[in-house]
């Protein structure tokens, strides 16, 4: 087990192999990797890619490895990044997301998993993907709200995943929901909500990212519109870019993982994905 970010252990520190990860003054990431383990084992990386730089520690890391004799690496990336730039919306814009999918089935690896991805599109673009669902998160987060909480879903984007998580959970209620965005701007707008009275039911949105919070909040306003009781967020991925401010004005709680980094802000539960891989 290498986990390259040493706050962040989703499937524990047992068989832990020692190494030395440092960054050079020109800004290359750089690794010494002990030599406690058997080449002949299985090696499982884990690392949580916020910056190209982390993406660039896995390539070191593995190339590394594959000098030691390893012959068998796997890795667990648990936000896949770029996931968002999955398409191509206006002529001059890159096709993100395979730019890095690219890099890393460069790598050869034998397995490459990855925790509850934007859509399609990621698994399909990487070789020997894995796929961990939302599932069993939105499972400890109904668990801590209770039951009869009713699971909102942003937009169309994220309709086919709630329903599957609406099946794990037993047929949980879905209320649909959609916005308008201008590809140009990324500004957002009409918000709709597709019930006539929520008759005070708990709401819980559920989404894979949170960036700013722009579409939470525009789904927060409309929700109450609706008679919606108490409100919640569910986010697998919490970049929460622009802070927690405007979004505690409208949910209860928030729940996230620590697929990007740690969180401890009131109002905000965060649950760790070790919890949820166990």
């Amino acid at each position: 087990m290498i986990n390259l970010d040493k706050n962040f252990s989703p499937f524990g520190t047992e068989n832990a192999v020692q190494f030395q990860s440092f960054v050079f003054a020109g800004g290359e990431p750089h690794i010494k990797i002990g030599s406690n383990f058997d080449p002949a084992s299985v090696v499982q990386l884990t690392h949580r890619i916020n910056s190209f730089n982390d993406l660039g520690l896995i390539c070191t890391t593995v190339d590394a490895l594959k000098r030691m004799g390893v012959k068998t690496i796997k890795l667990f990336i648990p936000y896949f990044p770029a996931a968002r730039q999955d398409r191509v919306m206006v002529p001059g814009e890159p096709l993100t997301v395979k730019v890095y999918a690219d890099i890393i089935n460069a790598l050869g690896l034998d397995n490459v998993t990855v925790f509850d991805p934007h859509s399609e599109v990621t698994p399909a673009l990487l070789n020997n993907c894995t796929v961990i669902t939302n599932h069993v998160f939105i499972q400890e987060v109904v668990a801590q709200i209770g039951e009869g909480v009713r699971l909102i879903s942003p937009d169309g984007g994220a309709l086919k995943k709630i329903y599957k998580v609406s099946e794990f959970l037993g047929g949980a209620e879905v209320v649909e929901c959609s916005k308008s965005r201008d590809v140009k701007t990324g500004k957002l707008s009409g918000f709709k909500v597709y019930a006539d009275d929520l008759k005070g039911t708990d709401c819980l949105i559920v989404d894979d990212i949170c960036d700013g919070g722009g579409t939470f909040i525009g789904l927060a306003e409309e929700l109450k519109n609706k008679n919606a009781g108490k409100l919640y967020l569910a986010i697998s991925h919490g970049i929460f870019s622009k802070g927690f401010n405007e979004l505690a004005k409208y949910f209860d709680q928030i729940f996230t993982t620590d697929s990007i980094k740690e969180i401890e802000e009131a109002g905000v539960t965060q649950i760790k994905l070790q919890d949820i891989l166990r």
